[in-house]
């Protein structure tokens, strides 16, 4: 008979870079979008420069791994079932907002799960509440930091080109849109690639394989090119969405969109605390489309987008309960 906790194991592996992999399907249009609707790039180049850029990105750290891998629940006390029920879920929210074209939260997907398949395998008390607030919290104020950032950057450099001719301003932005653009992919990498680093070094140290939370070199090397693997195919659903129904952007607001949203991921990824790039891009357009005028943003939009956000931990929480519930009863049923 073969090992049935390597089995899970193995499974939690391949759902883990799976997850990685439409992490970045899902996140292509977070870092490329607005240099495709305003033609600095064409797709297919924006693409391929998100890429590998989000790769070289996954390699940098570590630090978001560890605060996904021993921040919300403690991996030596839950069973493997737990991380697979919980990334799962997360897939399955994430696939299901993609499937409306809404750049939803795969931090948040992934965070609901977890709490979810904890909750349905051992109730609240192994949770670890200190670690999850920092987290939530980290995630509510980043968004609100990138509108702001957003909206008070965009003034600036309107000031700035107070006095230029409009051509003028539009030519000089979109080529700088493109360095912009290399950072936000850049920054998505640090801060995405290394959630599912989390749960795989998790899974490994549940399963004994590891003694200690300490993020492998090949498991850093997987996650990366899976996630550089899912941007190559891209979210063109998405793409749309973010960048031309939620506000018209000229080149000047898609480089201060990226800039503001690379500036408050890589930040929060210094301090080893996950952000949503979703959330954060979205947020900055936000900002960046109030500083034209409050009828500039297409709310109705914005609502269903903003609806999306709050639903996600709570909804992939109840998926992870249940696929928890069901996995464990098959699980019983086999022995």
């Amino acid at each position: 008979m073969p090992d049935a906790g390597l089995m899970i194991l193995i499974c939690v592996i391949i759902v883990a870079l799976t997850f990685d992999f439409i992490n970045g399907f899902n996140d292509t249009a977070n870092a490329i979008a607005t240099c495709v609707s305003t033609r600095a790039l064409t797709i297919r180049t924006a693409i391929i420069m998100a890429a590998s850029l989000n790769l070289v990105g996954a390699l940098i750290s570590t630090k978001v791994a560890a605060t996904i891998g021993t921040g919300i629940i403690d991996p030596e006390s839950v069973s493997q079932l737990v991380i697979l029920a919980g990334i799962c879920a997360a897939i399955i929210w994430g696939l299901t907002t993609w499937y409306f074209a809404l750049p939803s939260s795969s931090s948040h997907a992934l965070i609901g799960g977890l709490i979810g398949a904890v909750v349905a395998q051992a109730g609240f008390k192994k949770l670890q509440w200190l670690g999850i607030k920092k987290i939530i919290l980290a995630l509510v104020i980043s968004p609100i930091a990138a509108a702001v950032v957003g909206f008070l950057f965009m003034l600036i450099l309107l000031w700035i080109c107070r006095n230029q001719l409009p051509y003028s301003v539009n030519k000089n932005f979109r080529r700088l849109q493109i360095f912009s653009a290399a950072i936000m992919a850049f920054s998505h990498g640090t801060a995405d690639a290394q959630k599912s680093m989390g749960i795989i070094t998790m899974a490994l140290v549940s399963y004994g394989a590891l003694n200690s939370f300490t993020v492998p070199h090949t498991v850093m090397i997987a996650c990366a090119l899976a996630m550089a693997f899912g941007t190559a195919i891209g979210g063109w659903r998405i793409i749309k969405t973010v960048g031309k129904d939620i506000v018209k952007l000229q080149p000047i607001h898609g480089f201060c969109v990226q800039t503001a949203s690379a500036a408050v991921i890589l930040g929060a990824s210094a301090f080893g605390l996950p952000t949503s790039t979703s959330h954060v891009i979205t947020s900055s357009i936000f900002g960046v489309g109030v500083s034209k005028r409050m009828s500039a943003v297409n709310w109705k939009i914005a609502h269903s987008i903003v609806w999306a956000w709050v639903l996600t931990i709570p909804a992939s929480g109840v998926v992870a309960f249940i696929l928890y519930a069901v996995l464990h009863a098959f699980s019983q049923f086999f022995k």
